[in-house]
């Protein structure tokens, strides 16, 4: 999701209250970083923040990240969150396929809400629900892996059921019509927009048990 750049964008993000300007340094230190034991939940591409800023609101023994790479959204997640009280959210900026080098055995739920689609075949490998992205959060989660996705998408939903499939996880919750408001559902900024169009989201929450090492 890219929007007009906004003026002064880097040093609103870089001065933002929750902004974590150098996230390797946390690496395997998160809950440190938080002050507490509370588990982590990270959204990858969390656009304008809505999502993962009302979780923060609402959930307050839960630790969330919000990841986004493009400037011109991640400002505006920045703007919105710097008036409120939240102790347990952290915003940072890198792309997703860096993931490895922020995190090592510490996230319990990574959500993807309304990812890239790629459509074409010659860009399977950049889905967030590819195998090249599940290897990189395998490495990342702490315990058990918990995927969560959220799409408009109905041909990147079917390939993520059938890639997360292949790869180990346990499909535990599956619909193609999230269109009823109710009040566990915090929608993003698009999907907002898609309800009222009347728009159908698919979503599906995926479970990969700790995988033993022989």
């Amino acid at each position: 999701m890219r929007l007009k750049n906004v003026k002064g964008a880097n040093e609103i993000i870089i001065n933002g209250i929750y902004y974590v300007d150098n996230p390797c340094q946390y690496k395997g230190n998160w809950n440190k970083y938080f002050g507490n034991d509370n588990p982590i939940y990270v959204e990858i591409g969390m656009g304008k923040g809505d999502f993962i800023i009302e979780n923060a609101r609402r959930y307050k023994d839960i630790n969330f990240i919000g990841v986004e790479k493009y400037d011109s959204v991640i400002v505006r997640a920045i703007q919105k969150s710097n008036d409120l009280e939240l102790d347990n959210l952290k915003i940072i900026r890198v792309d997703a396929n860096k993931l490895d080098t922020i995190f090592d055995k510490e996230v319990d739920t990574i959500y993807l809400n309304f990812s890239d689609p790629w459509p074409k075949d010659r860009h399977t490998k950049r889905r967030l629900t590819s195998y090249i992205f599940l290897d990189i959060y395998s490495k990342i989660f702490k315990g058990r892996n918990r995927i969560v996705q959220k799409t408009d998408n109905i041909n990147l939903f079917n390939y993520s059921l059938e890639s997360l499939s292949n790869y180990g996880y346990d499909i535990v919750y599956k619909t193609n019509n999230l269109n009823c408001l109710n009040n566990d559902n915090i929608m993003t900024e698009y999907e907002k927009r898609f309800y009222n169009l009347g728009v159908k989201i698919n979503k599906l929450e995926a479970i990969r048990q700790k995988q033993d090492k022989c």
